[in-house]
């Protein structure tokens, strides 16, 4: 007998057979012989029960996912002395891991020749979309440690359940027990980001502000909204004796192509989605063309086709999304009375949409008395709610919105910025959250 690409010796049970029996799993299965040397010359094994426990322990407590099923631990008989053999058949759920190592190259291995290496990372998104398909979505999250404090009080808040059986319904876990693709975007620990940039005039010369938003989807979206709530001002008109006040991007256009951004985009791409605010306009630029099978007019009368099946149905299920295929159209309807239209450009991985500000005369306009604290700078406006936490004693955020006259996501983006920068400090949480100014 020799060592090779799918038999092991070892002379006693350690805990480096692990990495063998991954790597087994992971390649074209194997036996591990222990009890015979690497010269091939049996040793044998004296208590072979307590190391067929120890062994049977280690695949069940070390290895992710489960690869019991397809391992088989026994004693034979060889020149008269007892040895025991771990067989592992190849796995139908690769790349097998090792507990606290994580689905990466020191954590995944494969067998070459007589020897267990490291997988590259190549080798590793290779096993992972032979056995979860190509929709990316489905395919197990490079990352397992995920957390879900947002998506958690975003359920909540819409009285909705989000344990372990709503997770495997929604396919945040897989069939495998492990977290998907889809619970690495809901996570807090999501990769992809948003970048939005504000810019002087109606030319990317001049950076007024920018930000860059991580964290969960769900997450981004308030934040992403919220930031962009703080630049749509509100332009005061008369007829006769009544006051008409016009917003210069109509929100629900702005909440429509921010959903379209985040539900349609190819998250297989590493790009982030950007979001571009000029005096005249705001650009929406979303990684990944059309999806197959769809053209321009298609999309232009209402057609759809999701390229995030399971993203979609989240959002639907929160509400966020009525139905399937009809944002654009809203937008177009948003603008039915403006002499301006949106825009929608699509390329091979890349969409556009253009939202015209509606108020925009070819100057930089400001916003007319009726909302005051709205034209105010960042630091002003964080200024008015300092003075107001010192004169109350603590604010709440129905207080921002009152003094600022701004929307609720605004008034919390506004107050997690002023934490973040140690002006205000929270006291309680829930419904009798306040904030002290800072000491």
């Amino acid at each position: 007998m020799m060592e090779g690409k799918t038999t092991e010796f070892k002379r006693e049970y350690v805990e480096d057979i692990k990495y063998t029996a991954v790597a087994f799993a992971n390649t074209d299965g194997g036996k591990i012989y222990i009890g015979i040397n690497d010269d091939g010359s049996v040793q044998g094994v004296g208590d072979t029960d307590a190391v067929m426990l120890r062994v049977t322990n280690m695949i069940r407590d070390t290895i992710r996912p489960d690869v019991t099923m397809f391992t088989e631990c026994g004693v034979e008989t060889i020149d008269g002395r007892s040895v025991v053999v771990l067989t592992v058949q190849r796995g139908t759920a690769r790349p097998y891991y090792l507990v606290g190592k994580g689905i990466r190259p020191e954590g995944v291995y494969l067998r070459q020749g007589a020897s267990s290496v490291p997988a590259s990372e190549t080798a590793i998104l290779n096993m992972i979309k032979e056995t979860s398909g190509d929709c990316y979505e489905d395919a197990r999250s490079l990352n397992q440690q995920l957390t879900f404090r947002k998506a958690e009080d975003y359920f909540a808040r819409h009285e909705l359940p989000f344990g372990e059986s709503q997770k495997r319904t929604l396919g945040i876990i897989g069939e495998d027990g492990m977290y998907t693709n889809l619970g690495l975007l809901l996570s807090d620990e999501c990769v992809h980001t948003i970048k939005l940039a504000v810019f002087e005039g109606s030319k990317k010369t001049t950076f007024r502000d920018r930000r860059e938003l991580g964290g969960s989807l769900l997450e981004q979206l308030e934040d992403a909204y919220a930031y962009i709530d703080q630049f749509n001002r509100t332009r005061a008109e008369f007829a006769g004796l009544d006051r008409i006040d016009k917003r210069d991007y109509p929100p629900e256009a702005v909440r429509e192509a921010l959903l379209n951004a985040i539900t349609h985009r190819d998250y297989s791409f590493s790009g982030s989605t950007l979001i571009s605010i000029f005096d005249d306009r705001i650009e929406f630029v979303t990684i990944g063309g059309l999806v197959r099978g769809l053209t321009f007019d298609d999309i232009m009368l209402g057609v759809s086709a999701l390229r995030n099946k399971k993203l979609a149905n989240v959002f639907y299920r929160l509400r966020l999304i009525e139905a399937y295929g009809t944002g654009i159209l809203r937008i177009n309807e948003c603008y039915a009375d403006s002499e301006v239209k949106p825009l929608f450009e699509v390329t091979d991985n890349a969409f556009k949409i253009t939202l015209p500000n509606r108020n925009f005369t070819g100057e930089r306009k400001e916003t007319t008395s009726a909302v005051p604290a709205r034209t105010k700078g960042k630091a002003q406006r964080q200024d008015i709610i300092l003075r107001l936490a010192k004169k109350q004693g603590a604010v709440t955020r129905k207080d921002v919105e009152a003094a600022l006259q701004v929307s609720q996501s605004s008034a919390i983006l506004i107050l997690r910025e002023m934490v973040d920068k140690g002006l205000l400090v929270k006291v309680g949480a829930g419904k009798q959250l306040k904030y002290c100014a800072a000491e």
